[in-house]
């Protein structure tokens, strides 16, 4: 795909790896925490507020079906902030993608629900234009993080230094359900119901502007900078990576699938399905609300963890086997899923415990390997569209095809498992395909070689 080339010369300003850092890191936790703010209130209040029906199945299944309007979105930006991202830098794009999910985010807050007279058929459509929103902005967010720290990276540690904006996720997912237990603590049910549920989508505002004030303190990145001054800039970045970089861009989004679908099972799925009731006719575990929440919570700690595991091991053994290894464990835990379930709260928390384990070694890694798949004037768009098309099969079907399974099989999880195990063997095949691209050098700053991509 490329060939290295001499060293560009050194142009004396560069971004510190701390501003690096923190650039990717807090873009992506706000942006996490838009969505996942989203899907909580999916799940504990919007099928009342938004879908009022007497079934509370049909309630669930609209919230979900409007969850997924994002997923449809994630593409649509994907390929608009990839075009801009390989037409005019990576930070202006990235300022733009932040922009436009957490704008998004606050006017969720501000909405009637349908249950405002007037409003019965404007509320839900507006919710989820809303969630396009949120899903376009997500769609170009991921790659220009992933870049952002990926270009600036010193040689050998790409993997490593593109852990830090995959660390967005659980840094998001913790803020945004914490912001929804001390609610829930300080409020009554009913005025959670009624209006506290808009305090986490109207709290964003003011995680955006310091995710602004991070972002437009950036430097543009060597390596698209490198690309400007070799005049390679191309004029329709994704006509030319579908032209020459289609085997690549199936690779990328088969390679994301079972990350997508592991985690939204573990987390809308089973927030649904840990918080029902046990003696309903189609049952689950019957914790309360918080208590389930606080579980999560202890779980998407060790998705941290494991999340700043996955670079350095990414690093020394590769990205193919290293994800490799996991993807196969992650077949096994869909095996393993019914009998953990099964087991009292120990054997739930060793089920949510070795989930988001698996969950940060499988997704802390692919900001460094999905763009390594792409040469650099179409790597922003490339790894985009790989990223955010895999959301559709992977993440906007898992919480439908989950509850629906769960629901056919009478309250068993079986069919579940088995649906993530799938989902696995799928990935370890794109696996098997894709070649090893930890050795290649793709950007050069100072003492790190550019890779010369084709005309």
């Amino acid at each position: 795909m490329s060939t290295p080339t001499t060293a560009a010369k050194p142009t004396g300003k560069a971004n510190t790896p701390r501003r690096v850092i923190l650039a990717s890191l807090i873009g992506t936790s706000i942006e996490f925490y838009d969505f996942y703010a989203y899907a909580t209130a999916a799940v504990l209040v919007f099928p009342a507020l938004f879908f009022p029906a007497d079934d509370p199945t049909a309630q669930l299944l609209s919230s979900f079906a409007v969850f997924g309007v994002a997923f449809i979105a994630r593409p649509i930006g994907s390929i608009l902030f990839g075009h801009f991202g390989d037409r005019i830098g990576r930070k202006a794009t990235l300022v733009a993608s932040l922009l436009t999910m957490g704008v998004a985010t606050v006017l969720i807050g501000l909405l009637p629900t349908a249950l405002t007279p007037g409003w019965e058929i404007a509320a839900p459509a507006l919710l989820a234009l809303l969630r396009f929103s949120q899903g376009l902005g997500l769609g170009g967010e991921w790659s220009g993080a992933a870049l952002l720290a990926t270009e600036n990276a010193p040689a050998g540690k790409r993997a490593i230094w593109g852990t830090f904006p995959q660390l967005g996720a659980p840094i998001g997912f913790i803020l945004a359900n914490v912001t929804f237990i001390i609610i829930s603590y300080t409020m009554s049910p009913e005025a959670f119901q009624e209006w506290g549920w808009r305090v986490p989508f109207l709290a964003s505002a003011v995680l955006l502007f310091v995710g602004l004030w991070v972002r437009l303190s950036l430097l543009e990145t060597p390596a698209f900078t490198r690309v400007v001054e070799r005049n390679e800039v191309v004029k329709l970045p994704l006509a030319r990576v579908f032209r020459r970089n289609g085997v690549q861009l199936l690779q990328g989004t088969f390679i994301m699938l079972a990350t997508y679908v592991l985690f939204y099972l573990m987390t809308a799925f089973t927030l649904t399905y840990g918080t029902s009731p046990s003696d309903a006719p189609v049952p689950g575990l019957g914790y309360a609300r918080i208590d389930f929440l606080w579980m999560l919570i202890a779980g998407v700690v060790f998705f941290g963890v494991f999340t700043l595991v996955a670079g350095p091991l990414a690093e020394r053994f590769g990205r193919r086997k290293m994800l490799g290894a996991v993807t196969l464990g992650i077949v096994v835990f869909g095996l393993l899923w019914v009998p953990l379930f099964s087991s009292g709260f120990v054997g739930t928390m060793a089920m949510l415990v070795l989930g988001f384990s698996l969950m940060g070694l499988t997704f802390g890694p692919m900001a460094a390997f999905l763009p390594e798949l792409f040469p650099s004037n179409v790597r922003y768009t490339g790894s985009a569209i790989a990223y955010n098309f895999s959301s559709i099969l992977g993440a906007a079907l898992a919480p439908f095809i989950a509850v629906a399974l769960w629901r056919a099989a009478g309250g068993s999880t079986l069919l579940v498992g088995l649906y993530l195990a799938a989902a696995g063997a799928i990935t370890f095949v794109a696996l098997l395909l894709t070649k090893e691209t930890r050795d290649q050098e793709y950007v050069e700053n100072s003492s790190v070689v550019i890779a010369a991509e084709e005309p």
